[in-house]
């Protein structure tokens, strides 16, 4: 390794990294709330420490949502903020962008959460515990732990380094959009979403549906004379099950060993209003999976027509009604042949010994709103997607200090270490 490399691993604090890890996780930054607010303003604070230029502004809600793009949001928002922080010095645009959201989902059930308080970052051996700690507490960790190495280390960077930290990723990607339509850039970005070891270049999407399907109210003493929304709404179940099949067919290689890279769920289903009458509505809301490459509204359309053809006599009096609110993820990928898959890839053999594999993800990410906006994007970051959100959230801190190790390497290599 050249001395600037060796400087900067070295410049590492490993026991600092944890902390920081903890300081994050211990912020309970759900989607849309003032702790999201708060844990911004913390690594504003923070990136200033570790010698960055940053910009920190509160977002223009109306203006982005009525901005061609706009994503789409979840979770109810009265505010949100951007913070992206850059090396002083260096020339032209950002050789590399880092890139984080500080916003994590609800707890769920408490009771079965181990410990009983999701955020305390509860450390057994070398995993922490609790909501955030990989989705994505641990990658923001490590793409702050390399800022303070490169202060540390005294280096100057050619290229600047740029961090960005995001919210509202979770419900669609308002904090990214946000970021992007300030123009903030970067030649290449790095989001550093848990990967278990690989790097993801592609995502698929996820679009949210909303399915009305109407009945006829009755009394439930003479409940022929009505007709239940519930049942009703069986066959179109059966029908979105044959459509994820169907969508399943064809797998591309990146998505080898994932039989169901696009899949349908319907996640919540309401219906009637009184224990003793048949239900006249149903409301079911769930999530579309967007093939790579496929635009969404080839997807929407796919899905409404499923709906549309069930053979169903009521159905086809009373046809279901389908609406897209929330967050619409588009797929996303990294060009063909870009350097940085390479780059990321030696940079982390390098530092661990093993080069990684490459792979899909079959979630919506930020990646496709940097593909969209010209930065080519890819993810690589500590923890195991299988473990966010869920009660079992956790991180292995080997995993947060090898990543912040190759994410250093990486930095001093794309950003030309003076």
């Amino acid at each position: 390794m050249q001395e600037a490399e060796i400087r900067v691993l070295d410049a590492i604090d490993e026991a600092e990294t944890v902390n920081l890890l903890a300081e994050t996780v211990r912020v309970p930054s759900v989607t849309g709330t003032d702790a999201e607010s708060d844990l911004q303003h913390r690594m504003a604070r923070l990136l200033t420490e570790a010698g960055m230029d940053v910009d920190v502004w509160k977002l223009d809600l109306a203006d982005l949502t009525s901005r061609p793009g706009f994503p789409g949001t979840e979770a109810p928002r009265a505010e949100g903020y951007g913070v992206v922080a850059v090396t002083p010095g260096g020339e032209g645009p950002p050789a590399l962008a880092l890139q984080g959201h500080v916003d994590v989902v609800p707890t769920g059930d408490l009771a079965k959460w181990a410990g009983s308080d999701p955020f305390a970052a509860r450390i057994t051996g070398d995993v922490l515990h609790g909501r955030g700690a990989c989705d994505m507490k641990a990658g923001l960790a490590a793409n702050l732990a390399v800022a303070r190495a490169i202060k540390r280390s005294g280096i100057r960077l050619a290229r600047p380094l740029a961090v960005h930290c995001v919210i509202s990723e979770e419900d669609g990607g308002l904090g990214a959009f946000a970021t992007l339509a300030r123009g903030h850039t970067a030649d290449a970005a790095v989001i550093t979403e848990p990967t278990s070891g690989a790097v993801i270049t592609a995502n698929a999407g996820a679009l949210t549906f909303r399915l009305e399907i109407a009945g006829r109210a009755a009394h439930g003493a003479t409940r022929y004379e009505g007709v239940n929304a519930i049942e009703a709404f069986w066959p179109v179940f059966q029908a979105i099950r044959r459509l994820e099949a169907e969508r399943n067919r064809d797998v591309p290689e990146l998505f080898a060993g994932n039989a169901m890279p696009y899949p349908i769920e319907v996640g919540t289903v309401r219906a009637g209003d009184w224990a003793s009458t048949v239900p006249d509505l149903l409301v079911a809301e769930g999530r579309l999976g967007v093939r790579l490459d496929e635009d969404p509204a080839a997807a929407r359309a796919a899905f409404e027509e499923a709906v549309a053809r069930v053979d169903d006599p009521w159905l086809r009096a009373n046809p279901p009604a389908v609406t897209w609110p929330g967050g619409q993820f588009a797929s996303g990928r990294l060009p063909a042949g870009h350097e940085l898959l390479d780059q990321v890839g030696r940079a982390v053999e390098d530092t661990t010994g093993a080069r990684p594999a490459q792979t899909a993800a079959p979630y919506g990410s930020d990646l496709r709103l940097y593909a969209a906006g010209g930065i080519p994007a890819l993810h690589y970051g500590p923890g195991d997607v299988r473990f966010a959100h869920a009660p079992r959230e956790q991180v292995e801190l080997r995993e947060l200090l090898d990543v912040t190790r190759a994410l250093a390497l990486l930095v001093v290599r794309r950003c030309a270490a003076l």
